[in-house]
């Protein structure tokens, strides 16, 4: 098993472990530390979704550091497991949400806005393309997107890149719509 530790919040330095699975890249500590400072240490009351979730480094993050709600959406068996087995862990109550399916699809019926989406698709499929329709429904006026991608995004629809590093192969963005960057 992979694992990666939480940096910061109530979960602070507890280990989320998780399978070998392809296109499976986990944000790194300092990547984390970043967007996290770009957000502010304390999401209290927020509401995030985790839209690839993979080791789930992002939502529990999130979680950890006070959000209101936190859905993961996860389609790989083994790595969905693994989300569900560090939810149980870290007694995560009603707090963080696990689903399993395609998350496209997720996208496409979910009814709630969010405050944050983080996005960290598989590279080189055409993940983005295919996303960016579906984020006015998934970010509420003044929410944020981040996204890690393989290469610089300026823009993705309405949300304009306000904040961008890069770290080894991976760039990564935080993007709010033009008229609240």
């Amino acid at each position: 098993m992979n694992q990666v530790r939480i940096i910061g919040g109530q979960w602070r330095r507890q280990v989320l472990r998780f399978p070998d699975s392809e296109a499976l890249r986990p944000t790194p500590d300092r990547v984390r530390e970043t967007l996290f400072n770009w957000l502010g240490q304390d999401l209290s009351g927020q509401t995030c979704l985790d839209l690839f979730a993979g080791s789930g480094a992002l939502g529990f993050e999130a979680a950890s550091r006070g959000a209101g709600k936190v859905v993961l959406v996860e389609q790989a068996p083994r790595v969905l497991a693994a989300l569900k087995d560090n939810a149980q862990r870290l007694q995560c109550g009603n707090t963080v949400e696990i689903v399993g399916g395609d998350a496209l699809k997720f996208a496409a019926s979910c009814r709630q806005p969010f405050d944050v989406l983080f996005a960290d698709p598989p590279y080189k499929q055409g993940w983005l393309a295919r996303l960016e329709p579906l984020l006015p429904g998934l970010l509420a006026g003044d929410g944020a997107l981040y996204l890690e991608a393989e290469a610089p995004v300026a823009a993705l629809g309405a949300w304009k890149t306000v904040r961008q590093g890069r770290a080894g192969q991976v760039y990564f963005h935080l993007l709010r719509q033009e008229s609240n960057a």
